[in-house]
């Protein structure tokens, strides 16, 4: 701080000079790290009886490097499970998959049929908390994924978001880089449907090289 002395009535006043404002320090956005999943689909007798039976698996899944992440039920079949779990070997995570004693396992919780395995690597994720919990996984294959990247970010969140879409997280196959899933909260289940299964969604998705019907999973999270 600077103090001048100046003078009026034979007397020394101190005058001090304003303060030079600081200008405040931006925190640096968080980078955002790709990671791997496990997910799993399957078909349980009774929900609550296999979801004892999955926490109780816990230690062997971390024994592999499968750490719990998402749980969702279907909405046409509560009884359909989706079972979302980050990974850090993937070889490991593919033992795990197979292993006699996880079969074993999975009947005895009440899973019903064959369950489905896939290993994703997520590209994007936006875990930013909100009150929705309606999801609408989609999975399809695409000609040339850097290409259909391209439409896709054409399109744009703003244009998803007015479609009852909210963009939450893309993955690509650690078997196969063009086979894409993305993730999408719904806000508006109606306006969603009717977008998804439109023709323009068909002509935009046809442009941006997808290859065959895109699947579509409807869920709830609940764990």
């Amino acid at each position: 701080m600077v103090t001048v002395l100046s003078c009026k009535n034979n007397k020394t006043e101190k005058v001090e000079e304003p303060k030079k404002m600081e200008e405040p320090v931006m925190p640096e956005a968080p980078v955002f790290t790709p990671f791997d999943v496990i997910v799993i689909k399957h078909k349980v007798v009774n929900y609550d009886k296999w979801l004892l039976a999955y926490n109780a698996h816990d230690s062997i899944r971390q024994s592999y490097g499968i750490t719990h992440f998402v749980i969702g039920k279907g909405m046409e079949n509560e009884n359909m499970v989706i079972v979302i779990d980050k990974m850090n070997d993937i070889k490991k995570a593919k033992e795990f998959s197979t292993l006699p004693s996880l079969k074993d396992a999975m009947k005895k919780a009440g899973v019903m049929g064959v369950p489905t395995f896939s290993f994703y690597n997520v590209i994007r994720n936006d875990d930013s908390k909100i009150n929705i919990k309606d999801r609408l996984m989609v999975t399809h294959k695409v000609k040339d994924f850097d290409a259909w990247l391209k439409v896709y970010d054409a399109e744009g969140t703003a244009k998803r978001m007015e479609e009852g879409l909210i963009d939450r997280g893309m993955a690509r196959s650690v078997d196969d880089p063009n086979m894409v899933t993305l993730v999408f909260a719904i806000s508006d289940m109606k306006k969603a449907k009717a977008a998804i299964t439109s023709e323009a969604k068909k002509k935009v998705m046809m442009d941006a090289g997808v290859v065959g019907a895109p699947e579509m999973f409807y869920y709830k999270l609940v764990e």
